[in-house]
């Protein structure tokens, strides 16, 4: 296998992983009420610290009171779960032409940087805990390590100066 090949075959499996994980986190946000359940269910058999299943008792009360009572509030979340899907769908470029493509990816890292002052600015105006803002912050922190291997990957890719064929024009 070649280089430029290997190379390819390198960046095309790291995005197939950042796109499930991302359309993962996605479908995770549309039966928040059950998942929720599920959860506090879960902790409930578990040695779980009390800061955590105190806290995902009160949000899942939330969500409860919520469904029952304002359930359109809840469509937000069904939009949050929409736009990871369509992000997702937007890793189609770089999957096919890495480097003409390379803005997405860093687009996205900087999408992930910004969830760290996001969970430091709304997390305490909205009464989250720190340390539930320290796993959202977690999210960017580990969604960006794919993402620059991905980077690194394409521009060496780049420097190769390969043309990177399309998948329909019979390339990998």
């Amino acid at each position: 296998m070649s280089d430029r090949a290997a190379l390819l075959k390198g960046i095309r499996a790291w995005l197939v992983l950042f796109v499930v994980c991302l359309v993962l986190s996605g479908a995770t946000a549309f039966p928040l009420v059950h998942e929720l359940r599920w959860t506090e269910d879960l902790l409930g058999r578990l040695p779980a610290p009390a800061a955590l299943t105190d806290w995902i008792t009160r949000v899942r009360q939330g969500l409860d009171t919520a469904d029952a009572d304002h359930p359109f509030l809840l469509y937000g979340t069904d939009w949050l779960a929409f736009a990871h899907l369509v992000i997702a769908v937007a890793f189609y470029g770089p999957y096919r032409d890495p480097v003409r493509n390379i803005w997405v990816v860093e687009f996205a890292m900087i999408a992930c940087a910004g969830i760290i002052p996001l969970a430091l600015i709304c997390g305490p105006i909205r009464g989250i805990p720190f340390w539930w803002s320290v796993i959202d912050m977690a999210f960017g922190v580990f969604g960006v390590i794919p993402l620059y291997v991905v980077r690194r990957k394409i521009k060496r890719l780049e420097a190769l100066g390969a043309e990177v064929p399309s998948r329909r024009a019979g390339g990998q």
